[in-house]
């Protein structure tokens, strides 16, 4: 009831009670157990009685009690987690407690007895926050991978809200999957994350490693460091490591995706494909429909590339027909291989050996050229692309951006920044640059032709950006394309050092929250009305008529819509000026303007005012009858019709006036 406030850092439980403005300060021993330190790590009060849960980082939970005394304070001990206590919980009414940590079990203690608890296991991720609803039927769990667990009040799961999955450290770096558009990376310990962009929704998590992961610390386990597609999706690699003192457990695998299980499958696993870690690899990108173009190629810190191709698989007992194999080596003076990149056509191989990067023959692996760099060693090469796809670009550690071109062998300028990624867009020319510089990033796009950027954005964050991506879009960018060219065609994602996902969009805040599916639902629920009814059923009526095919129709001039009637139907009700006022500008438009008629209909104008005397209730309906006869479609399509002059006019009407009601007696 706001009597107290309890709060714990390192050793000391600080209780603090506001109306007697006193501080009671509890400390444990530093002695470190077997178990661990003994350090306080969470806290919670009790809802209705005087009691104080702590959690430790030796995975004691304390319960203190009588802390309004600052000696003769008494605590019990509950113990079951292993490792450090990350969050406690009480329910509503206190009569449990709820605990979590890296075992990713939720454990409930009934009554706070150490003898009567259940446990909901394998919740995925070490468990960092518990929350309880207000009514108690409920208990939601935050944990470290970014997810949020659902739980009724009988430690039954209810629902998993997952996004983005946050792992320990993003090696794969950002992958973008060719045949789903999925942005790929690790996700869950040993596995593959294909998040979706579209849905922010995790499409599916594959199964890298598959080896049980323990959480303990210090325990060196093998980890996803290395990820690569095919150009259309139907081959991944993957590179897995664990750590060890004498020498790196490596392994290349190498999967092929099945259209009826619409998973990946392995198909080829190679043990220790590297002395030493590797550190890039990539695919041709050539027509995947003929094996003999696909080709893989990892570089290692045993100072060699190495290029993998498909061979038939003579095992008779194999269930694939074909799989991988070493096919050639390649080095240079003993320089450990660091970056590797196919050109557009694939006709090209680019290898950094520390300072300096060779171009090789991909057909003969002959050694076409070498370029030296300044000073530094490289830290990312590219190729351009389409138009400009005879230069050459990388960055060094020393801050240097350098672009070669092949034709000349020469360097066709430099700058000098401190580039941390460098990303091309696979569908058009341009180039992402991000500099790391007084502690904030800024974005450079450029292309390799033209030495200035045609966009430059200081202080983008103030986080260190670590990886990039371009994402193709479904369809092309219209709204901003012209200011913003090089967004056209793809989507720009960074990845910073604290995993936060950010992207550079053209839309304004309310285009990007509300997707186009529920702005179409929107409209379409607008609220109907009377007029809305004509309207719509007028427009039906225009579109088939015009939708009607072997007729053709004629369409009066004077059958235009009216500016008037549109700014009444689109302009809201409670911005609109009085009716009184409207209905005069509404009447008017509908009125058909005397610039308009014909010469036919003004020459009876002149002549009917000239003999008022003879004008009758009969002849004005002729008159009026006449008039919509002379606007025919004839006349409408430009055809020139024969004009009369008065006189031949007053004799027809003369005519007319005559009865000739005796002829039918005949």
């Amino acid at each position: 009831q706001g009597e107290y406030v309890a709060s714990v850092k390192g050793v000391n439980l600080q209780v603090y009670f506001f109306k007697k403005k006193q501080l009671n300060r509890f400390s444990l021993s530093t002695t470190k157990t077997k178990g661990g330190s003994n350090d306080f790590r969470c806290v919670a009060c009790h809802p209705a009685e005087d009691c104080i849960a702590t959690g430790h980082a030796d995975g004691k939970i304390r319960l203190w009690r009588n802390f309004y005394h600052k000696k003769e304070y008494t605590y019990s001990t509950l113990h079951w987690h292993h490792d450090a206590v990350m969050d406690l919980a009480f329910s509503v009414q206190g009569t449990s407690l709820l605990s979590g940590g890296v075992e990713s079990v939720l454990v409930l203690w009934h009554d706070t007895s150490a003898c009567q608890k259940d446990f909901l296991p394998r919740l995925g991720s070490p468990i960092e926050y518990i929350s309880m609803s207000s009514d108690g039927s409920l208990c939601c769990t935050l944990h470290s991978d970014n997810r949020i667990t659902i739980v009724n009040s009988n430690l039954r799961f209810s629902k998993s809200i997952q996004g983005l999955i946050k792992s320990t450290d993003v090696k794969t770096g950002l992958v973008v999957d060719p045949r789903t558009k999925a942005l790929v990376l690790n996700g869950e310990p040993g596995h593959l994350q294909f998040y979706s962009l579209q849905s922010d929704q995790q499409l599916f998590s594959l199964d890298i490693v598959q080896r049980q992961y323990v959480h303990q610390a210090g325990l060196n386990q093998t980890d996803l460091v290395k990820v690569a597609f095919s150009a259309q999706g139907k081959w991944l690699a993957t590179v897995e490591e664990r750590e060890e003192v004498t020498d790196p457990e490596l392994q290349l695998k190498l999967w092929f995706y099945d259209e009826e299980t619409q998973s990946f499958k392995l198909n080829t696993r190679i043990n220790t494909p590297h002395e030493d870690h590797i550190t890039d690899m990539c695919f041709r990108d050539m027509d995947e429909l003929e094996d003999d173009s696909l080709i893989l190629v990892t570089a290692g810190r045993d100072c060699v590339f190495k290029v993998w191709v498909m061979v038939e698989d003579t095992n008779p007992e194999a269930q694939q027909s074909v799989s991988w194999s070493c096919d050639f080596v390649g080095s240079y003076h003993g320089y450990q291989a660091t970056h590797c990149c196919f050109s557009e056509d694939g006709s090209l191989l680019a290898v950094s050996f520390e300072e300096i990067v060779t171009v090789w023959d991909s057909v003969t692996w002959d050694l076409k050229c070498t370029f030296c760099h300044p000073p530094g060693k490289i830290r990312n090469i590219c190729f351009g692309r389409l138009t400009c796809s005879k230069y050459l670009i990388s960055a060094t550690d020393h801050g240097f951006l350098c672009c070669w071109n092949l034709l000349t062998c020469a360097l066709e300028w430099s700058a000098h920044l401190n580039i941390l990624v460098l990303q091309p867009d696979p569908l058009s020319e341009y180039i992402a640059a991000v500099s790391w510089l007084s502690k904030e990033s800024s974005l450079f796009v450029f292309k390799p032709n033209e030495p200035r950027p045609i966009y430059i954005q200081r202080n983008l964050c103030k986080e260190k950006i670590q990886l990039a991506a371009f994402v193709p879009r479904d369809e092309p960018e219209v709204i901003g394309s012209e200011k913003y060219p090089w967004l056209r065609r793809s989507q720009l994602f960074f990845l910073t050092d604290k995993q936060e996902l950010m992207t550079l969009s053209t839309k304004s805040l309310e285009e990007r929250l509300t997707p186009s599916s529920k702005q179409l639902a929107v409209e379409e629920s607008l609220p109907v009305t009377p007029f809305s009814l004509l309207l719509g059923k007028h427009r039906r009526q225009q579109s088939q008529e015009d939708t009607d095919l072997g007729k053709l129709v004629v369409r009066n001039k004077y059958e235009q819509d009216s500016p008037a009637v549109k700014e009444l139907l689109h302009t809201p009700a409670h911005v609109l000026p009085s009716a009184s006022f409207l209905c005069p500008i509404f009447i008017n438009s509908l009125l058909i303007s005397k610039e308009n008629k014909s010469a036919a209909e003004v020459a009876d104008e002149v002549d009917m005012e000239s003999e008022k005397s003879e004008d009758d209730s009969d002849e004005e309906g002729d008159v009026t009858e006449m008039e919509q006869e002379d606007t025919s479609p004839m006349e409408l399509l430009g055809e020139v019709t024969c004009k009369l002059s008065k006189s031949q006019e007053k004799e027809l009407r003369k005519i007319r006036k005559m009865d000739y009601s005796w002829i039918s007696a005949f």
